[in-house]
């Protein structure tokens, strides 16, 4: 019996996972949509979110703050992916966000979605 009983609650905990919901579909209009809207950097600092699945790659928003927070918070909007050939099969690009680190700024590389261009993140 105690098999029996194993046995179902290890079927519920398979099932349970399964029915989880994955992060929702993201278009490039979506994307776009997101990286136009206003945001709070005092609040949103240090963060990190998953905002969904684009071209099959989680995106995820990053808002690093390495100086005079909450002023010099950055979004980052990109791939959960490294650059390089990981972001070239995720049909992505590398764009540099300028992170403040003390007096100074450093350029991290990023692998973002297309849809939000080559420039510089600042």
């Amino acid at each position: 019996m105690i098999l029996r009983t194993a046995a179902a609650a290890a079927f519920l905990l398979i099932l349970s996972g399964m029915a989880q919901p994955g992060p929702p579909p993201l278009s490039d209009h979506a994307i776009a949509a997101y990286a136009a809207r206003p945001w709070d950097k005092a609040r949103m600092m240090g963060r990190h979110q998953v905002l969904g699945l684009h071209n099959g790659v989680r995106v995820v928003v990053d808002f690093p703050c390495g100086d005079v927070c909450p002023n010099y918070t950055t979004r980052v909007i990109h791939y959960d992916v490294a650059p390089g050939p990981a972001c070239v099969r995720a049909r992505g690009v590398v764009r540099h966000a300028i992170i403040a680190q003390g007096p100074a700024a450093s350029r991290r590389p990023f692998c973002v979605p297309r849809v939000l261009g080559t420039r510089d993140i600042r």
